[in-house]
């Protein structure tokens, strides 16, 4: 590895914002992460986190997505160890058909194993069950000290400070996942609606409306008495026929669409429709897996929905005690400035995990995509301040603009983090252009 193989390209999130000169490599075998671990780098997977996360400005931007071995599944027990570049369709595309899911997904199964840990996502499952990190038994991390084996019980320090902490503690090798058993590649899902914003946070507190799964998806432009109208769309799995993995995507956006086609006019009307559209699958019904966790999955480069200035996604999570009025304050402002989101999801979270840098914490996340324009970036820096003053933070895997002043006082294990991370990279060599920006490291 002397002479390393790269690529300069003008590298960006899934948002497509910001755009960053980045020098990429790629990983071809496992063994080469001992040596990487000793130079300025940062692993990125399949490029799913929408900002400047997965992007090293120092060193190499590292394409993992070669490190894809499964090294052993149990098919009795549900235990899987794979490399970390092995993605979730991946998973699915062997586990499935054996009976055995994802004990927590995220809205897509395009995110490689090590993509996971560090954002240590979360589901339509958080409230019963936890983080991504719950499920992770253990995982290696390449450091300049050699390989480290962590867990919440072996190198507990290590492990919490690698789960959430966006690839910024070393290169993690390899993960073993408990997978969770299913009887069939379906759903049972049904819908209920809702007229605003507290109707639909009643109706999630409601242990009579609860399932195994619980998401709801908002008209995030409606006013007035209809501010925060809403659909909850709520599932579980059923017995029947296990099936296949989901297939490839079967509706594709080969161009960017223009600008003047997704204004508040235009998802004004659409979310109309989709309101009532949804509002009337209140019966129990038969859903794949695909549709119910991975709609956009089904739409190949659905970020050129936004056009070619891309977007920015903004997630943010506040306490249980304010987090309706804080929600609400939120959805005033972007209905007021009529900022054209049609996708904004509505999840409640259980108990706080206990990676530092973790993003949940018991409460109600909002995630809101939000066409990049102009206004756009100011309008986001109210957000954070209505979130701050809730007692709230942002998700750093959807964060592409976000202060460091701002970081300091949402994420309270910050100076844990950093004490633990140095300890792990002393010479700085893994720091991502998210880190840099948020003067994390």
């Amino acid at each position: 590895m002397t002479d390393i193989a790269f690529v300069e390209k003008r590298l960006a999130g899934w948002g497509n914002y910001p755009l960053v000169d980045a020098r990429l490599a790629r990983v071809e075998r496992y063994a080469e992460l001992a040596e990487w671990a000793h130079r300025p780098c940062l692993a990125r997977g399949l490029g799913r986190a929408y900002g400047d996360a997965a992007i090293s400005l120092q060193g190499h931007t590292l394409l993992t997505t070669r490190l894809n071995r499964f090294l052993s599944f149990d098919p009795v027990t549900g235990v899987l160890c794979a490399e970390a570049g092995v993605s979730l369709d991946d998973v699915l595309r062997v586990v499935m058909p054996q009976g055995w899911f994802l004990p927590v997904t995220p809205g897509t199964r395009f995110v490689t194993l090590g993509g996971a840990i560090a954002s240590d996502v979360h589901g339509k499952n958080h409230h019963h069950v936890g983080s991504f990190s719950a499920f992770v038994k253990n995982l290696v991390l390449f450091t300049v000290h050699g390989p480290v084996r962590c867990s919440a019980e072996e190198n507990a320090a290590c492990f919490w400070a690698t789960v959430g902490g966006m690839g910024m503690t070393g290169l993690i090798g390899e993960v073993e996942l408990q997978l969770k058993p299913i009887h069939s590649a379906d759903m049972s899902v049904s819908h209920v609606p809702a007229e605003n914003l507290s109707e639909i946070m009643a109706l999630m507190r409601d242990p009579a409306q609860d399932d195994e799964y619980t998401v709801a998806w908002i008209d995030c432009l409606a006013q007035g008495e209809s501010l925060g109208r809403s659909v909850l769309i709520r599932g579980h799995h059923i017995d029947g026929a296990l099936g296949p993995a989901p297939g490839p995507a079967k509706i594709s956006m080969p161009v960017n669409l223009p600008g003047f086609c997704l204004n508040s006019h235009s998802v004004r009307a659409f979310n109309k429709l989709y309101y009532r559209w949804q509002s009337r699958k209140t019966e129990p019904h038969r859903v794949a897996i695909a549709p119910f966790f991975y709609p956009l999955d089904g739409i190949r480069d659905w970020p050129r929905l936004y056009g070619k200035n891309g977007f920015v996604q903004y997630q943010f999570v506040l306490p249980e005690d304010s987090a309706e009025v804080g929600i609400r304050e939120v959805l005033t402002r972007i209905s007021e400035g009529g900022n054209a989101s049609f996708l904004a999801v509505l999840k409640r979270f259980g108990a706080e995990g206990e990676g530092m840098l973790s993003f949940p914490m018991p409460g109600f996340t909002l995630a809101l995509d939000i066409p990049l324009r102009a206004g756009t970036l100011t309008l986001l820096d109210t957000l954070d301040t209505i979130v701050l003053a809730h007692g709230g933070r942002v998700y750093l895997a959807k964060d592409a603009r976000m202060s460091a002043s701002t970081l300091q006082q949402m994420y309270p294990r910050l100076g844990e983090w950093q004490s633990i991370r140095h300890q792990l990279d002393p010479h700085g060599l893994y720091v991502s252009a998210l880190g840099q920006r948020l003067e994390m490291c």
